[in-house]
């Protein structure tokens, strides 16, 4: 057998559900775990608590967010300023 690339986070799985999949999987953790900027103290410390529960570490501000990042892209269309 040949070397694999290691897929980080997602080579638990080895080689079930495929390729694709796990490629996926791997891009989806590495958001959730990723380190992003508080909207109220504009610090880069706000890390996920639960699915869809963002806290910032600095300033203590817990708000809804995405289940995976703190802002979803319907949440930034919704947020646009309407033209006139």
């Amino acid at each position: 057998m040949g070397k694999t690339k290691k897929l980080g986070p997602v080579a638990r799985f080895r080689e079930r559900g495929g390729a694709s999949l796990r490629k996926v999987r791997a891009e989806i953790e590495r958001l959730a775990k990723q380190v992003y900027e508080c909207p109220k103290c504009e610090a880069r410390a706000v890390k996920r608590q639960s699915v869809g529960i963002w806290k910032c570490k600095k300033c203590g501000y817990t708000f809804a967010g995405g289940a995976y990042t703190p802002t979803t892209k319907i949440g930034v269309i919704v947020k646009k300023p309407k033209e006139t």
